[in-house]
């Protein structure tokens, strides 16, 4: 709460007139990560778009040095749409990963990817879901995420239970449709980067409570089509199932591990963990034979 308050007085005293002028603010820094915090700057009367740099912490150093650079040289930098910026792999590699793990993974491809991950979801499975390029930055936004379905009572017990071991009060963050947003917030300011918290309109508090805060807030990232296709049509085949275009997400890793990258990663998260669905491109990895011929 004195982060918060100092950090608005600041605000107040040093922006309050530019802003109350331009209405426009950009935040970064680790600091910038306090979605909290963020959900009260966007909150005062005069911010009318607020950005906040997705990697805003040490990471991030380098993404506003690079700008600023080129910025003095007469080249105007490109709008961060998205951040899905690092490696990807190819359904060939994913099944090369397979076929050398130690595990000895089961898996098959598939032409029909997305609809067996939303009825997976559907049915109460978490899925690990590692899906064309890597996210830049400290959010999961559906690159290297692990999935579950929002309505399905219980479902962040089961993640934390198989892999997470979070406090339960710590919560799970959605993704939704951007067009699902501002109906479950009542805004429209975009949120693609899971940097602010807002507050969740009742009616969806009961249709998705898996990733409803005890204050009545989620994290949100706000997905749009161009940005991640895939992601899109996964979640866009889950409003099909349960008239709610939100998954659940969270990063895929192991408690105190970094995010995967590579599809060895992935399976390595996997076989050190209890979940039972591991999705990397069009390529659908079980434990044992017996859960994939439940899904055929």
């Amino acid at each position: 709460k004195m982060y918060e308050d100092i950090s608005l007085q600041l605000i107040e005293t040093y922006l309050g007139d530019i802003l109350r002028e331009t209405g426009r603010l950009v935040f970064a820094g680790g600091g910038a990560l306090n979605v909290k915090l963020n959900q009260k700057i966007l909150a005062l009367p005069y911010v009318k778009e607020f950005f906040v740099q997705p990697a805003a912490s040490d990471s991030g150093t380098a993404v506003g040095a690079a700008s600023f650079a080129s910025w003095k040289r007469g080249v105007t930098p490109a709008k961060m749409e998205h951040v899905f910026l690092g490696p990807r792999y190819s359904t060939e590699e994913c099944i090369d990963a397979c076929e050398s793990h130690l595990g000895h993974p089961v898996y098959e491809k598939t032409g029909n990817i997305v609809e067996r991950a939303a009825e997976l979801l559907n049915a109460g499975n978490p899925v690990a879901w590692c899906q064309g390029r890597m996210e830049f930055g400290p959010r999961a936004l559906g690159g290297r995420s692990i999935l579950g379905c929002p309505s399905s009572p219980g479902v962040a017990g089961r993640i934390n239970e198989q892999i997470k071991f979070r406090e339960r009060w710590r919560p799970f963050c959605p993704s939704m449709l951007d067009r699902v947003a501002p109906k479950m917030f009542a805004t429209s300011h975009p949120a693609p980067f899971m940097t602010f918290t807002f507050k969740v309109e009742d009616e969806w508090k009961s249709r998705v409570p898996e990733v409803v805060h005890e204050d009545g807030t989620a994290r949100a990232q706000a997905l749009k089509k161009d940005s991640h296709p895939r992601y899109y049509a996964l979640m866009e085949e889950m409003e099909k199932l349960t008239g709610n275009g939100v998954v659940l997400n969270t990063s895929l890793n192991r408690r105190g591990e970094p995010m995967v990258c590579s599809p060895k990663d992935a399976l390595d998260m996997f076989f050190g963990s209890d979940l039972q669905y591991l999705i990397m491109e069009d390529v659908l990895v079980a434990k044992d034979a017996s859960k994939l011929k439940l899904l055929s």
